[in-house]
Order: C-alpha cells, then structure tokens, then sequence
C-alpha cells in the first residue's frame, strides 16, 4: 500500500487533460504526441497500466462528429455553398479538433484507470 502523505490524491481530469501522472500530478505522462512514458520522472510510478485502447477514439469521434455535422447543417442550410468550399472549411476544423483533443482525452482515461485501480478482465477458474 502507497504513502497517502507521500502522494496525495490529485484529480485525475486535471492531471489527465495536462499529460500529468496520475499519482503525483508533476511528472509528464507523454513521451512524444500520444505515447506514454515508462515511468514518471518525478515519483517512478512504472505506466506499463496505462492501457487506455479505444476509448478516447471513441469520445474524439462522438464530440467532433457532433460539433462539425452541427456545423455543416447550419451553414448548408443557411447559405448552400458549393462542395469544394464544404472540404476547405469542414476537413482541416475536423483534422485540427481531433488532434487538438485526443491527448487530453487519452491522459484522462488513464487518470481514471489508476484512480479507479482498473484492470483487464480476469477470467475465475
């Protein structure tokens, strides 16, 4: 059992959105754009949990399918530009709001997964 004086809790949506560890809030959680680091630098916490799979995928898809096919509708609706100007406006707003939100979505569920102590599945047997 780990020193709560040592490392107190620490929210895991902040540390998370942050790329910060989930046990002590200071070290980086991110080797580069989405890998995760072995190890925290500042508590050697050893991330080999960190396991995150498709979730943040998911959530990307879902907030910027949400947000872009609003936008669309409205603007062909109100003005019914031509195709081309559709693939200017809606590609790159769909390319830059995925990349802008995949890593913090990606620290959150692993902050999640070590607050919440989660693990793969085990089968009884």
């Amino acid at each position: 059992m780990e020193d709560k004086a040592q490392f107190p809790p620490v929210n895991p949506f902040v540390c998370g959105a942050s790329g910060k560890c989930p046990r002590c809030g200071h070290g980086k959680l991110f080797d580069g754009f989405l890998s995760v680091r072995k190890s925290c630098a500042a508590c050697g916490l050893d991330l080999d949990f960190a396991d995150s799979g498709d979730g943040p995928a998911v959530f990307v898809i879902m907030i910027v399918g949400f947000i872009v096919v609003g936008l669309v509708l409205a603007v062909e609706l109100s003005y019914q530009p031509p195709i081309w100007l559709h693939l200017v406006l809606w590609l790159p707003l769909t390319v830059i709001l995925a990349a802008g939100i995949l890593r913090p979505l990606k620290g959150v569920m692993i902050g999640l997964q070590y607050k919440n102590n989660a693990k793969e599945g085990e089968l009884d047997g």
